[in-house]
């Protein structure tokens, strides 16, 4: 069942955040879609412009489309990450998105607003909500990299003057976490404080935590140790600031870093204990059934599992009093 974003934050705002994650391949979105039929929970489907240039955007919506019929009760939105406005008009013309989001953070707040006021009406015209963003991480998210001395929190007294002027519908802030695999060193985490502001200022409204993998240095340890040459010493966003933070309004965590570090962890570890086999199909396998595994504990985790079921009710019962 294919949702708009919107329907889903009004349901769990407070209670619970939906996991957003992010795919690029097949085994990605046959683990999605096993994971969130297993736990029943709301899960938002994305799509960057880097993934939807890997293949071709109707092949990569095909498949998450074609996963929705083989998992019919999965409940769930299809949302373009970090998107460009020739990414979003091209999504919003597709009539297969049901969000999406215009990624102005790294312009002056001025330019920010009215490149994301002027997406929202088009959007809006469609019947589409969107994702906007306020303050820059840091990080690496596909091919644009923001080194930690360009990056900036969201500024709170800003939040209210942003959301009225632009008219988005929910925003994506920055509060410590970064894109990529490097996020935290020594005692850094999610700044609650400008958390707690935020959601002061725009009661009700739902906020969004991009950065939102775990990166679990025992993954990393077991890459560089079948030849890879990632960074140590970091850690991902921990279970208990991604629990706490659902309190403050955030319903949206995005995923997509864990995917990557798992999938590099399953086939470096797989070709090289086995140097005979080339059989792609063999770690492709194992990697679906991990990466199912690892999305049914985020989906626990934030408090999505068994959720499927109360909005199927909601939206049969609007559909048909």
């Amino acid at each position: 069942m294919k949702l708009s974003t919107k329907v889903l934050f009004q349901e769990c705002y407070g209670k619970y955040a939906l996991p957003a994650v992010n795919v690029f391949t097949l085994e990605q979105v046959m683990a999605v879609f096993h994971a969130a039929d297993k736990e029943d929970s709301p899960v938002i489907i994305q799509t960057t412009p880097v993934a939807r240039d890997y293949s071709h955007p109707k092949v990569l919506l095909e498949m998450i489309e074609s996963a929705g019929k083989i998992y019919p009760n999965v409940v769930y939105a299809i949302h373009l990450d970090h998107g460009i406005e020739s990414h979003i008009y091209d999504a919003l013309e597709s009539g297969k998105y049901t969000s999406v989001m215009i990624d102005a953070s790294h312009d002056d707040f001025e330019t920010n607003i009215n490149r994301t006021h002027k997406v929202v009406l088009a959007a809006h015209q469609k019947g589409i909500p969107v994702e906007a963003e306020l303050g820059v991480l840091s990080g690496v998210e596909d091919d644009e990299k923001v080194e930690g001395d360009k990056a900036r929190f969201t500024n709170p007294k800003e939040v209210v003057e942003f959301v009225n002027s632009t008219g988005c519908d929910s925003l994506a802030i920055a509060v410590g976490t970064s894109h990529g695999a490097y996020k935290f060193t020594g005692d850094q985490g999610i700044n609650f404080e400008i958390l707690a502001e935020i959601q002061k200022r725009l009661p009700g409204f739902p906020l969004v935590l991009h950065g939102g993998s775990s990166v679990n240095p025992l993954e990393i340890n077991t890459i560089n140790k079948f030849g890879g040459e990632l960074e140590t010493g970091c850690r991902g966003v921990s279970d208990s600031e991604l629990q706490r933070a659902i309190a403050y309004g955030v319903c949206k965590v995005n995923i997509a870093t864990d995917l990557r570090v798992l999938w590099t962890r399953i086939h470096r570890s797989f070709f090289h204990l086995q140097p005979k086999e080339f059989d792609p199909l063999i770690p492709g396998r194992e990697y679906q059934k991990q990466a199912s595994e690892m999305l049914s504990e985020k989906f626990e985790l934030l408090g999505a599992s068994q959720k499927g079921k109360q909005i199927r009710e909601l939206i049969y019962t609007s559909e048909y009093n």
